[in-house]
């Protein structure tokens, strides 16, 4: 049986819909592992402080702890964490079904449109989320970094939402200034560091909240108990870091091999059009939050501030630029 470009096309679309239809399923199995997670946490913390109250006052009264009464007070949980894993893991294989179907309504794009899937801002959105979802997984297999879950896919189900409702191209022919091999080269590079950013910008953000309760020692107030039940700020960092030390060079090289190709296309290496001077600045941020974090006195929290200024920066180059800003890159959406 033989599939002409329509056929592909509209194959792709089923795909995407199926993959916005099962990631929708993995956040509510990711939210429901959160909010179980995070009732234990509470459930433990309020535990323990009854149980020292208990133990404090056994002790004026007697000299010694009432044993019977510290019986009475120990923590009574029907086991939440094990449920919890079950929700996490079907929310893992949910995503991983997702990914598979986000990555065949890829393939088949690029196959309706005969030449790479990212040559307007529709493809460049499911392959960036195809990405991002790529890069969760492949944390997962290494590091406790499920608590990222329930926000990598409620970011990856906001952007395919927004490629299917608003930024929705039908395949077809690139612009003539776009049909060049540095397209793969340049987009791809680019979408790369992208999805390995998203990962960085989650663990970043999760890293300030999980500092700052640490630094106010409130794990057991209700504000804090989904911040105490997050993996620890050293893991945090951790990530995020890997993330960005593999990412930053990507971006390097997206930056250096679309001045290549600026060279080919408008005779000049750089010229400080929009979308030039927004990945020239979120690579200044991003070099910035790299050094941070090796220099005395801006590591940790400072040197956060900078990565999710470049993760907005790189968010308003795609976004902002193209959407309401003039310049060289205007066409085609991209």
């Amino acid at each position: 049986m033989m599939f002409d470009a329509q056929t592909f096309a509209q194959l792709s679309n089923g795909l995407v819909y199926s993959a916005i239809a099962v990631y929708a399923l993995a956040l509510l199995a990711y939210a429901a592992e959160t909010a179980g997670r995070v009732a234990t946490t509470g459930t433990v913390g309020a535990d323990s402080q009854a149980r020292s109250r208990l133990v404090g006052a056994a002790t004026i009264g007697a000299g010694s702890p009432d044993r019977s009464r510290l019986a009475d007070a120990a923590p009574v949980v029907d086991d939440p964490p094990s449920r919890s894993r079950q929700l996490g893991a079907v929310g893992t294989s949910l995503t991983v079904l997702a990914f598979g179907l986000n990555l065949g309504g890829v393939v088949t794009r690029g196959l309706a449109a005969g030449r790479a899937p990212w040559g307007n801002m529709y493809e460049f959105v499911l392959v960036c989320a195809l990405t991002a979802a790529a890069a969760y997984l492949a944390f997962l297999s290494r590091r406790p970094v499920r608590a990222f879950g329930v926000w990598i896919v409620a970011i990856v189900l906001l952007a395919l939402g927004l490629a299917v409702t608003v930024l929705y191209t039908p395949a077809g022919d690139l612009v003539p200034v776009l049909d060049s091999y540095w397209l793969v080269i340049h987009v791809a590079a680019a979408i790369t560091a992208g999805g390995v950013f998203t990962v960085g910008a989650v663990a970043t953000a999760l890293f300030l909240v999980r500092h700052r309760q640490e630094r106010r020692g409130t794990a057991q107030e209700p504000r804090g108990r989904y911040a105490a039940s997050l993996p620890t700020t050293r893991t945090l960092e951790q990530v995020a870091h890997t993330a960005h030390i593999f990412a930053f060079p990507i971006w390097t090289f997206a930056v250096i091999a679309g001045a290549i190709w600026a060279e080919n296309s408008w005779g000049r290496y750089w010229g400080w059009d929009p979308k030039e001077t927004w990945a020239f600045i979120t690579w200044v941020c991003y070099a910035a939050h790299l050094h941070a974090q090796a220099t005395a006195g801006w590591r940790g929290v400072r040197a956060s501030w900078f990565a999710l200024a470049g993760y907005a920066a790189f968010l308003f180059n795609f976004f902002g630029v193209n959407l309401w800003i003039t310049g060289l890159h205007s066409y085609a959406g991209v």
